[in-house]
């Protein structure tokens, strides 16, 4: 996913995006239910959208973030080829450093579920406050100056557009 629009913390990210999406805010990979504990029968029946659609309802309840401020790009793997969906996500990862995969954490977080609510904030969730199911955690969560002073010094090291 590319972000391009005027957050101003994520301004150096919208720069580098203007005339060409070379700075990736999130890499992620939509996989088949069950393929975390290799109980997918086929490979085929992952679901790309279904996991984009989640990422927009994420977006959508962030009080400081607007949809059509992102782009994204996806590749389907199929067949044999899906083998290679994790080791592709992580060298875009590594390649590419998106900004929610390395210094910003649980943009792609779900819902835990009753009894598991003693979970803190993720620093997405402080940074990008509105997902309803988050005001329920009550773990102590990290400060919003001390994740934008993370972010800002992570940003300072990126290259100019």
């Amino acid at each position: 996913m590319y972000y391009i629009g005027d957050f101003e913390l994520y301004t150096k990210i919208a720069e580098l995006n203007r005339d060409a999406y070379t700075q990736p805010i999130y890499v992620g990979k939509a996989v088949p239910p069950g393929w975390r504990k290799a109980r997918a029968v086929d490979s085929e029946t992952s679901d790309p959208h279904a996991r984009l659609r989640q990422h927009t309802r994420s977006i959508q309840q962030a009080a400081n973030l607007q949809i059509d401020d992102f782009r994204c790009r996806f590749m389907i793997l199929g067949g044999i080829e899906s083998d290679l969906v994790v080791p592709v996500e992580a060298e875009l990862i590594r390649r590419y450093r998106p900004l929610w995969n390395t210094v910003v954490d649980g943009f792609g977080n779900h819902d835990p579920g009753k009894g598991r609510y003693n979970q803190a904030r993720s620093e997405w969730d402080i940074l990008h406050p509105g997902r309803l199911w988050v005001e329920r955690l009550t773990g102590e969560s990290a400060q919003l100056e001390n994740v934008t002073a993370k972010v800002r010094q992570f940003l300072d090291q990126l290259p100019f557009s």
